[in-house]
């Protein structure tokens, strides 16, 4: 698959989630209610404190963990969100670096932008803006950043490489990157790898675990480690078209749709920028 068509389909498909307030990974049929919303984010580790915190809208349930949760973010920090979507990590890295500090989301999507912007403005966020952008050509300066979070979106960059160096770019010396996302534990079926539908469901975008984490290494950053590893939610893979397709379609015999089902999971990644000083 061309970059640029994997592109042009995902931010298609993000604009009608963004319009129909839909979720799990791209399926824009399912998933809709605010209570599943609600269900997939605690299952993911946000708290009901922290999604009651946020306006409503600006959780869209498209998340696979919370990077918040372990950015350990400090007053005055100044946090880039990678793919932003309506703005739900935003707003919440918000409270933690208070007025002194400020939020910054890029998203590729303008419809989820301008849904961003006006949760925002219904929230009262006055230290939160939101850019229109690539993740693998962000509009941040160089050495600007303290801290980058991402929420299951990197994964579907068809340039993993260039995302991360990006990301190496615009932290200051010392900066920190702490990212969820979807990787596999082996290679998916060639059908699967080769579906543009699966791309938008978070699945064959993604990369082998331990190449994800030698990607994120090349582009310089050190201290690298995954935080935490778990099956990625049955509930956004049960509601994602491509996953429909293996059982429907392929007449796939059970055993083998659980084999690949659990070839998913989300892991949550920190990695530093080193010192110069070092």
């Amino acid at each position: 698959m061309k970059k640029e068509k994997i592109k042009k389909f995902v931010r298609k498909r993000y604009a009608i989630i963004a319009r129909e307030k839909s979720s799990c990974c791209g399926s824009v049929t399912t998933c809709e209610t605010t209570d599943l919303r609600e269900d997939i984010s605690k299952k993911i580790g946000y708290t009901d404190e922290e999604l009651n915190a946020v306006p409503e809208g600006a959780n869209l349930g498209l998340g696979c963990g919370n990077p918040v949760a372990l950015a350990s973010l400090k007053e005055g920090d100044t946090v880039l969100d990678l793919g932003s979507g309506a703005g739900v990590d935003c707003f919440l890295a918000a409270e933690r670096v208070g007025k002194n500090g400020k939020v910054i989301g890029v998203d590729m999507t303008p419809e989820m932008v301008e849904k961003a912007e006006g949760n925002a403005k219904k929230g009262g966020y006055e230290n939160v803006e939101f850019r229109l952008g690539e993740i693998e050509n962000l509009p941040v300066a160089d050495n600007s950043i303290d801290a980058i979070i991402s929420n299951c979106v990197i994964n579907l960059s068809p340039d993993k490489s260039k995302v991360f160096q990006e990301a190496f770019r615009v932290l200051k010396p010392g900066g920190r990157l702490m990212i969820s996302d979807i990787v596999l534990l082996k290679d998916l079926p060639d059908f699967i790898k080769g579906s543009i539908e699966a791309y938008v469901g978070c699945i064959s975008g993604a990369m082998i675990k331990n190449e994800y984490i030698e990607t994120i290494k090349s582009a310089g950053f050190q201290q690298v480690k995954i935080i935490n590893e778990t099956s990625f939610p049955i509930e956004c893979m049960a509601n994602d078209p491509t996953s429909k397709a293996i059982i429907e379609g392929l007449k796939l015999p059970y055993g083998k749709v659980k084999e690949i089902v659990n070839s998913v999971v989300s892991i949550k990644v920190y990695g530093v920028k080193p010192d110069k000083a070092h």
